[in-house]
This record gives C-alpha cells, structure tokens and sequence, in this order.
C-alpha cells in the first residue's frame, strides 16, 4: 500500500492524472513563467545597457567638447543610440533648426527645444517600461489561477469520494495533492515576476530622473549659448 501510494504521489503521475481542467491551468502558468522569465531577462539586460551608455555619454558630454560635434556622433548611431542621446539629438536638432530662422526670440528658441527634448524622453520612457505591464499582471493573476486549479482539483478528489465506500488516505492524497500543485505553480509563476516588476520600475524611475536632470543642465547650456549669439 505504501509503494502504490508512493507511486501514485510522483510528479509527473500526479499531472498525468490530472483533470484537463487542471492541466490547462498548469500549462497556461507554466507558459505565463516561461514568457515572464524571457522578458525578466531582455528588460535586465536593456536597463543595464542604458545605464551603462548614459554614464558614458555623461562623462563624453561634460569633458568640454564641441556640441556640434557630439550631435553629429550620436546621429550616426540611429537607432543604437541610448535614451539619454535621443533626448540630446532631439533637443540639440531643434535648437540649430530654430536659431537658423530670423526673428525668433530667445526664449521660444529654448522652449521649443526643451518640447522637443520631453518628446524624445517621452518616447523614450514608453519604450524603457514595456512589456512591465504584463509582468504586474502575471504577478496579481497568477496566484488567482492557481488557486482556481487547486479548487476544481479538490473538488474533483472529493467527488471521487462518493463512489468509495470507505475513504482512506490513499483516495484522498493523490487528488489533494495534484489540486496543491496548482497553486504552487501560481506561486512560482507569479512570485518572481513581482520581484521583478519592483526592481524595473526602480531602476525606470531612476533613469527617468536622471534624464530630467541632464535635460535642465542641457537648457541651461543651451540659454547660455543663446544670449552669448
């Protein structure tokens, strides 16, 4: 009796035993895990680089080079250039288009390259917090899935129990213990995504007030420049 019990606990007999109900339900987790993971991975990697490009192009911006030519480096980059260099091209760009026309004051000068400037650190932000969504939403939602398998899995174990005509142990554990896993897996799936979820959002913020910093202390730059013309 205790070898069969033994065997009918296994992992894998447990699943295979499962009700289809709750084999989708771990196998949507499952899925939710492994998409979760993958994006866990790529957001890691994304912020480490813009951390990494920022302090670079800081140290690049303030050793006292020529502005133009630091524009026309990080235009040639594209697409590869990191956040905090879109929002320098976009702002620096329309400061030399707009100092080319005639009549225009300093100020609107300014202020049209600091609306520029926030439009490219807008797209910018957009870009940095995709995909976070969805690791929130697997972080509150999963847990609800699983415990929905745990309690059909349960419901079906004492089902089973009517057509026993004595219930023991070994009626009783196989089918609490396949409805468990459900919620486990909920767990599993949901957990690191939350972890991961506050950390990005931590470091987004950080990035986020970096970048409004560099934009002030670049409009101060370029106001300079303005009453000096």
């Amino acid at each position: 009796m205790a070898l069969s019990l033994e065997t009918e606990m296994s992992l894998i007999s447990l699943v295979a035993n499962a009700s289809w109900v709750v084999k989708l339900v771990l196998l949507l987790l499952l899925a939710a895990s492994f998409v979760s993971w993958w994006m866990i991975f790529t957001k890691y990697m994304t912020l480490k680089r813009e951390r990494q490009l920022a302090d670079e192009f800081e140290k690049e911006f303030w050793s006292g080079g020529e502005l133009t030519t630091l524009h026309q480096d990080v235009s040639q980059l594209g697409d590869q250039a990191s956040s905090m260099e879109q929002v320098f091209s976009a702002g620096f760009r329309e400061f030399l288009k707009q100092t080319r026309q005639p009549g225009l004051n300093p100020q609107a000068i300014l202020d049209s390259s600091r609306r520029a400037m926030r439009a490219a650190y807008q797209r910018e932000m957009d870009a940095l917090e995709s995909h976070l969504p969805f690791l929130a939403t697997v972080g509150s939602v999963s847990p609800y899935v699983g415990l929905f398998g745990t309690v059909w899995g349960i419901m079906n174990a004492f089902r089973g129990l009517a057509n026993v005509s004595q219930a023991t142990l070994a009626h009783v554990a196989p089918g609490i213990a396949e409805a468990l896993i459900a919620t486990a897996i909920g767990l599993f799936a949901a957990i690191p995504a939350v972890v991961a979820y506050n950390r990005f959002t931590h470091d987004i913020d950080r990035l986020a007030n970096r970048f409004d910093v560099f934009m002030e202390e670049f409009s101060n730059i370029l106001q300079r420049q303005i009453l000096k013309a």
